[in-house]
């Protein structure tokens, strides 16, 4: 058994972490709230968009040319990976990392793989198995969607050139503090998903042009989905890092507890041996 300057040493110790991890958790939590706000504000006019888009897609003459949904033959592909540039928030960013590698095998061989880190931890744990080509880890010092729409617009830009066949994003999306779901979406080309509010039955009128309006809301639209993608994984974030920080207190705690107990009980049998020291002295004596 430790002696009792080890085990109080080990008390001390736990009970710092405790409290570290305790602040750390509230000043995730006070992050989160308003993460949450933005992205709950957020969503309702992104997937709108998104509906009129899938709506007018549907509703363009065959002539009408969308290079944003152009399929090419996929010879070079694009992942755009959004974790953290901080850790302590449990499998965040190893979530990220995973499904990125699993996506790059995914492809046949001869097909070339690149990277755009959006978060130090995607481009730290992806530099040894896959092309970095770009890494924007600066984004979250102050994030703003003119920022954001900077990088959209390189992507876009990267497509049109015909320098990458497809892009796609993998990002945590934020459900709650304790749940965040890793998504592997399509960023280009445009893939228009079914929508069970009846976009096949709406009629729209086009002025000027089918094609002005096209060029005008789709790298809008596109904008819109990179940045909530953004924000999502912001708020998914804070939440895992509360959540994390939330379990290490609990188990600092639990820890520091059965530290307590083991140190009650050498106290404990330390004076029991001090006092049959005591009484086998006084017997000698005596005897």
């Amino acid at each position: 058994m430790a002696n009792l300057k080890e085990i109080r040493n080990r008390i001390s110790s736990v009970s710092s972490t405790m409290q570290i991890t305790s602040a750390m958790k509230m000043v995730s939590a006070a992050k989160l709230k308003k993460a949450q706000d933005a992205i709950v504000a957020m969503r309702p006019y992104a997937e709108k968009l998104s509906f009129l888009l899938t709506g007018i897609g549907q509703n363009l003459d065959e002539g009408t040319q969308n290079a944003y949904a152009e399929k090419r033959a996929i010879k070079r592909v694009l992942i755009v990976a959004i974790s953290s540039n901080r850790g302590l928030c449990g499998a965040f960013n190893t979530n990220i990392i995973k499904t990125v590698k699993s996506i790059a095998t995914s492809y046949q061989d001869g097909v070339e793989v690149e990277v755009i880190g959006l978060g130090k931890k995607a481009k730290d744990g992806l530099k040894s198995s896959l092309t970095i080509s770009a890494d924007y880890s600066s984004i979250f010092e102050q994030l703003s969607f003119e920022s954001s729409s900077e990088i959209a617009d390189k992507l876009i830009a990267g497509f049109l050139s015909e320098q990458y066949d497809e892009i796609r994003l993998v990002y945590n999306s934020f459900k709650n503090a304790a749940t965040q779901i890793v998504k592997n979406e399509s960023f280009l080309p445009m893939i228009p998903e079914a929508n069970s509010e009846g976009s096949d039955n709406e009629e729209y009128i086009f002025e000027p042009s089918a094609e002005e309006i096209v060029s005008e809301l789709i790298p809008k639209s596109l904008k819109i989905q990179l940045y909530k993608a953004i924000r999502d994984s912001f708020a998914s974030e804070h939440g895992a890092r509360m959540t994390a920080m939330h379990k290490a207190t609990d188990n600092a705690k639990e820890l520091r507890n059965q530290l307590k107990l083991t140190y009650n009980k050498a106290r404990q049998a330390a004076i029991t041996n001090e006092i049959l020291e005591i009484v086998g002295g006084a017997e000698a004596l005596n005897g």
